[in-house]
């Protein structure tokens, strides 16, 4: 059976963000700017090359469909460019990137994709897919980033929801700059 593998970028205090920092209105927005290293990029890089197909939320996708495309002559961009993407959304109309899937049901359609035939499936942000997700038991492993800073607010990854769940740390890796990456499982 697949796997779905979560992958955020994450403060002490929870909130996620992408790289570029700029899909919420938060003063602090680009903190991961700051932690940006040849060992990050290694580690990112490893990341997707040891999957193949994407999981996104509506907004991840469209920030990745206006930049992706035009990456081309790189492997991470030729992986992102002709991996599956498969794009969960109620209201998106279309998928035009290359290779792109909608799906309008996570826990049937998510459900039903893990047990294809394939390689791993890699998440990347996508924050209310990603608790959709927990909810419904769909995550196999959780990688977080956790860089070391806190900005008191933004867009958080667990909600106050009183929803237990309980993970087993695979590995812990701390890196130079201070970022520790951090692999998780359900435990159930």
């Amino acid at each position: 059976m697949r796997k779905i593998i979560v992958t955020e970028f994450i403060t002490l205090d929870g909130v996620i963000e992408a790289p570029g920092g700029n899909e919420t209105p938060h003063p602090h927005g680009g903190w991961q700017a700051h932690y940006r290293s040849s060992e990050g990029g290694k580690y990112k890089m490893d990341e997707l090359l040891s999957v193949d197909a994407l999981l996104l939320g509506k907004n991840t996708y469209e920030q990745f469909a206006n930049y992706w495309p035009t990456q081309t002559g790189n492997v991470f961009g030729g992986s992102m460019n002709q991996y599956p993407k498969y794009v969960v959304s109620t209201s998106l109309q279309k998928a035009e990137w290359n290779n792109s899937y909608i799906f309008r049901d996570v826990d049937k359609e998510v459900a039903n994709l893990k047990k294809t035939d394939g390689g791993n499936i890699l998440v990347y942000g996508s924050a209310t897919l990603v608790k959709s997700l927990l909810h419904h038991d769909l995550v196999d492993e959780l990688r977080l980033m956790v860089v070391p800073v806190v900005v008191g607010g933004g867009l958080k990854l667990f909600e106050d929801n009183l929803e237990l769940k309980k993970f087993g740390l695979i590995s812990s890796q701390v890196m130079e700059n201070g970022v520790i990456i951090l692999h998780y499982e359900p435990i159930k």
